[in-house]
């Protein structure tokens, strides 16, 4: 199979070729047909997440038909088509997994992090953690779906009851937030790079009802802000946004180092909390309130062999919405 290998933190993906892996245990055997490009990707590949497995195959938003499976796979069938999300596994018995914390798992794996992922023609996924995708989204749409959406919606739901939403970085998961917080009859102020008109055209073009530049204030405060943007100088920023009683919410798996700011930002009943990963639950909820579509991802695909281009466009801002990645042999 091809597979885009990365050797080393800084270092470009390499094309190659390897054999296509074999299932074990609840393990499915997935032939890939579409892999979104997340920034945590382009934080692996960057070196900002140190790396756990050399060389290895990136991507954790796949979209797939199983094509076999271990000796205890018995949840999917063969063709069924599936999606693989950041959480590849946990430990299923501490405190954290036993208390619907999976995603806090000391011993989660995660995928084409811990484990090879989707920048392949095959990859292997254990079941347990695959989701049924919902119909009404082809292979390449629902690929963003399953970390930009999956992440961003447990995001949403730790801003609480918010009916001014703001959000810091407008891309992949911004843009899918924005649509369902509209649909629940959300205000959405959109942030940006100053100098970004690209994006803030995008957002303006999904119902927006402010654009600006990160270091603007909007003109009314925010109930809520997610951080989608992994610059740490923003968390001062958003809560200067943001009303008393108000909750920032940082939903990037890394992000640069949070500079010191008065108290006087945080008084007032004012939260700043991280969000992690996700959990099974989150995915189930996520899909049953987008079933019939209601959320459109804009996407921008590329071939396989293109991974190196579609990293470079996500990392200069060039995207709207999200990369997709889509092997030769799948179309």
């Amino acid at each position: 199979m091809t597979a885009m290998l990365l050797d080393g933190p800084g270092r470009a993906l390499r094309t190659a070729t390897l054999p296509v892996p074999e299932p074990s245990g609840h393990e499915i055997l997935i032939r890939v047909s579409a892999c979104a490009v997340c920034r945590t990707d382009l934080h692996i590949v960057d070196g900002e997440l140190a790396p756990r497995l050399l060389p290895l195959i990136p991507g954790h938003e796949i979209v797939g038909l199983v094509a076999g499976g271990g000796p205890e796979a018995r949840r999917f069938r063969p063709g069924q088509r599936v999606g693989v999300p950041w959480l590849g596994g946990s430990c299923g018995h501490c405190a954290y997994c036993l208390g619907a914390r999976e995603n806090l798992c000391d011993r989660a794996v995660f995928t084409g992090y811990d484990r090879h992922g989707g920048f392949a023609e095959y990859a292997l996924a254990d079941e347990r953690y695959c989701f049924a995708l919902p119909e009404a989204y082809d292979d390449v749409h629902a690929a963003p779906l399953l970390c930009a959406g999956l992440i961003g919606y447990r995001a949403y739901v730790h801003a609480g009851d918010a009916t001014r939403l703001g959000l810091y970085g407008f891309g992949a998961a911004a843009h899918l937030v924005a649509q369902l917080a509209l649909r629940q009859g959300c205000e959405i102020h959109a942030f940006t790079r100053p100098g970004d008109t690209r994006s803030q055209a995008f957002a303006r073009s999904l119902g927006a009802a402010w654009v600006g530049t990160s270091d603007a204030l909007p003109p009314a405060p925010l109930d809520a802000a997610i951080l989608f943007a992994p610059a740490g100088e923003l968390v001062p920023r958003a809560l200067a946004a943001t009303r008393k009683g108000g909750v920032v919410v940082c939903a990037g798996i890394h992000m640069s180092d949070i500079p010191s700011f008065p108290y006087s930002l945080l008084w007032g009943e004012r939260c700043v909390r991280s969000v992690a990963n996700l959990t099974r639950a989150d995915g189930d909820a996520y899909f049953r309130l987008i079933a019939h579509g209601e959320v459109h991802t804009s996407v921008v695909r590329y071939p396989l062999q293109q991974a190196n281009q579609a990293l470079a466009d996500l990392r200069s801002g060039r995207i709207d919405g999200a990369a997709v990645l889509v092997p030769n042999a799948c179309g």
